[in-house]
């Protein structure tokens, strides 16, 4: 069995091999065999969805967990979709319009990609 090499970024020894590139699923990042990095560049914002899918601004996601909205009493129920994401920083990392809600910050762990 072959050992794959750390992170260069982190120092994650839970690297994965995907064809010709390497993959840190711990910060992210992308890598080829040769040690030369992806075209994806280390300041750009990865945000992944409950599946592990990369998201990235004008996705299409969908709920996976009945989600309590502060401020209101009713609740954001699973399969709500959701169209247009727009990706931000922080622990609220999506930014998006909910038909019936407007305006609302959801977290990327509790979405998944269509």
């Amino acid at each position: 069995m072959e050992t794959l090499p750390n992170c260069p970024k982190c120092q994650s020894e839970f690297t994965w091999q995907d064809n010709e590139m390497l993959n840190c699923p711990e910060c992210g990042h992308v890598w080829s065999l040769n040690g030369e990095s992806a075209a994806q560049d280390d300041d750009v914002l990865v945000v992944i969805d409950a599946n592990g899918n990369t998201l990235v601004d004008g996705d299409a996601v969908t709920v996976i967990k009945d989600l309590k909205v502060k401020g209101s009493s009713s609740m954001l129920k699973i399969g709500t979709k959701v169209k247009g994401i727009r990706l931000c920083e922080g622990d609220h990392n999506i930014d998006c319009k909910i038909d019936g809600f407007g305006q609302m910050k959801l977290k990327s762990e509790y979405v998944k990609k269509i």
